[in-house]
């Protein structure tokens, strides 16, 4: 069972048009739909938006349903620099918890300078950045190579940036660029990334590109698109799966 998580209903339309339901619950007051894609059996949920609902969200799902993988997905937004467009795909090479830290006068820091990392392992420390399942990046690569099509958007994989206030002014964009130099950023991934680590599960990260980073005017954005990117993606990722992923 592979367990999927969203966070808004228009991101979710598409698959739930797409799956065969069998049943639909909520699971922590949260939307909840297990049924088939293609030969696969899934979990959807539609988590809420934030970093809490989405670790509230994950934690419940892979602490009562054990899946073998966790895919995050859903929109973002695109640093300047990314060379990312609306209506491209997104793939997390890793996930970056952003707002984790200190600022101090020196300018803001993270949690290594506290000395205190967000995860302990046995053989390191992850203070916070959160690798994502090399194997399950490269083959949905594969996969979504195998569907590609001539005028859909191109296919970025890169560090994701997670933070609690999205960014909507140029002159942010610019400092979390020098920061991070990250390929987009979002509201929930990197609280999945580290819950799914906390478990011991598989995790990977698909986003759509909604807009640019920069002064916020959402008449440049396109959320359908980038919602309609998202889910076509997971929709071959996941009726490739039983090949691409054998057990």
């Amino acid at each position: 069972m592979i367990a999927l998580l969203c966070s808004v209903q228009a991101e979710a339309d598409r698959l739930l048009a797409s799956m065969v339901v069998k049943k639909s619950a909520t699971l922590g007051s949260k939307p909840l739909f297990e049924g088939t894609l293609g030969a696969q059996r899934i979990l959807l949920c539609i988590g809420g938006m934030g970093k809490v609902n989405a670790a509230h969200t994950a934690t419940l799902m892979l602490a009562r349903f054990d899946p073998e993988a966790l895919v995050v997905f859903g929109i973002g937004g695109a640093y300047p620099s990314s060379g990312a467009e609306l209506g491209d795909l997104a793939i997390a090479r890793e996930e970056l918890a952003g707002d984790e830290g200190v600022l101090t006068p020196e300018g803001f820091k993270d949690t290594e300078y506290i000395g205190i990392p967000l995860l302990k392992r046995a053989a390191s420390l992850i203070f916070t950045t959160f690798p994502a399942s090399g194997p399950l990046v490269h083959r949905s690569l594969q996969a979504l190579a195998a569907h590609r099509k001539s005028g859909q958007g191109k296919i970025h994989v890169g560090r994701f940036v997670t933070l609690s206030t999205c960014t909507g002014a140029a002159t942010r964009a610019r400092e979390l660029e020098e920061r991070y130099h990250g390929l987009c950023e979002n509201m929930e991934g990197a609280a999945v990334a580290q819950v799914a680590e906390l478990h011991g599960v598989p995790w990977l990260e698909v986003r759509g590109i909604s807009n640019i980073v920069e002064d916020r005017d959402l008449k440049k954005w396109d959320t359908p698109k980038a919602a309609e990117a998202a889910q076509r993606a997971i929709q071959h990722i996941i009726e490739g799966w039983d090949k691409l992923f054998p057990l």
